[in-house]
C-alpha cells in the first residue's frame, strides 16, 4: 500500500495590482519625505517647543527657569495691553480681509478676459508681491510723510495734509492700504487660476437660458469658484494675523497702541521686555485665535453636502 505525499499549500503571492500600489506608495513617500521632514522640523517641532516654553518662567535675577504651568496665561489675560493688541488685530483682520478678497476677485474677473495688454496688467498688479515687505514698508513710509507725495496730491485737490501714520485714528487704516497694495495681486492670481478652471459650457448654457452678466456671475462664477475663494480667504486671514515688518518699521505699535498687532506685541515682549516665555504664551494664544477664525471661515464657505 502506497502513501501519497503530504499536500503542501501553494505559496500565495500578492496580486500584481497590490504590489503595484505598494510600489507607488513607496515612491510617493520618497517624494514627500523632504516636505514632511521640513514640516516636522520647521513647523511642528517649533510649535511643540513654544507650547512647552509657554509653561515656564525664566528669572532675569538669578537666571533660573521654573515650571509655572498656566501662570503665564493667567498673567497674559490680566494684561490690558494684551487685550488692546487682540482688539487691534481682530479689527485689522475684519477690515482688511474683505477688502483684499473683494478687490482680488474684481481684478481676477476683469483680467481673466482676453484683451490687448492683459498680461502686462496682470504683471503690474502682481509686481508688489515681488518686493520684500521691508522695502514696501519703506516706500509707503515715504509716501505717508507729512511732506510726502500723498499729501502733495491731496493739496492739489484742496484737501489739507493728513497725519496718516502719526494719527491714532488713521495709522491702522494706513497699514491696511499698504498691506492691500502688497497682497491683492498675489490672491488675484489664485482666483484667475480658479476662473480658468470653470468650463466655458456653463457660461454658454446660462447665456442660452437668457441669463444676464450679473446672473452668470452670481449663479455660475461664484458657486464654481467657491473652493479657490475659500483657500484665498483662509490663507489671507492667516497672513494678516502674522503681519509684522510694516508695524516694526513704520509705527512700532503706535500711536497710543493703535497699530499694536499681536505679532508685534509678541516681538516687543520677547526682545524689548526680555520675557521669552511670556511671549511664547501669547504666540500660543495667537495660533488658537487664528485656528478658531479659520474654522469659522471653513464652515461658512462649506457647500451643501460637503464635510
Amino acid at each position: 500500500m502506497t502513501t501519497s505525499p503530504p499536500r503542501t499549500s501553494p505559496i500565495r503571492t500578492p496580486p500584481r495590482s497590490a504590489r503595484r500600489r505598494a510600489s507607488q506608495g513607496r515612491t510617493a513617500l520618497c517624494f514627500l519625505a523632504p516636505a514632511l521632514l521640513a514640516l516636522v522640523v520647521l513647523r511642528l517641532l517649533p510649535a511643540a517647543m513654544a507650547l512647552i516654553s509657554s509653561a515656564r518662567h525664566h528669572s532675569l535675577v538669578d537666571g533660573t527657569t521654573t515650571f509655572v504651568g498656566l501662570g503665564n496665561y493667567t498673567d497674559l489675560f490680566s494684561d490690558s495691553q494684551f487685550w488692546q493688541s487682540v482688539q487691534v488685530t481682530l479689527l485689522f483682520g475684519l477690515v482688511i480681509n474683505p477688502i483684499q478678497v473683494l478687490i482680488a476677485l474684481g481684478l481676477a474677473v476683469l483680467l481673466n478676459r482676453r484683451f490687448a495688454g492683459v498680461r502686462f496688467w496682470r504683471s503690474l498688479v502682481f509686481a508688489p508681491i515681488a518686493v520684500p515687505p521691508a522695502v514696501s514698508a519703506v516706500i509707503w513710509g515715504i509716501l505717508y510723510r507729512p511732506e510726502g507725495p500723498l499729501n502733495a496730491i491731496l493739496g492739489t485737490l484742496g484737501i489739507p495734509p493728513q497725519p496718516f501714520l502719526t494719527s491714532s485714528e488713521q495709522a491702522l487704516f494706513a497699514l491696511i492700504v499698504l498691506m492691500s497694495w502688497v497682497g491683492v495681486g498675489y490672491w488675484m492670481m489664485f482666483l484667475i487660476a480658479g476662473l480658468q478652471d470653470i468650463p466655458q459650457e456653463c457660461y454658454d448654457a446660462a447665456a442660452v437660458d437668457g441669463a444676464s452678466a450679473w446672473q452668470r456671475f452670481f449663479h455660475v462664477t461664484l458657486p464654481l469658484l467657491r473652493r479657490p475663494l475659500a483657500f484665498v480667504l483662509v490663507a489671507d486671514t492667516v497672513a494678516n494675523f502674522l503681519v509684522f515688518a510694516p508695524v516694526q518699521l513704520l509705527t512700532r505699535g503706535g500711536p497710543d497702541g493703535s497699530t499694536n498687532l499681536m505679532m508685534y506685541d509678541v516681538f516687543r515682549r520677547a526682545y524689548s521686555v526680555g520675557d521669552i516665555n511670556f511671549a511664547q504664551a501669547e504666540v500660543v494664544v495667537l495660533v488658537a485665535i487664528t485656528l478658531a477664525v479659520v474654522v469659522v471661515q471653513f464652515r461658512m464657505m462649506q457647500g451643501k453636502g460637503e464635510e
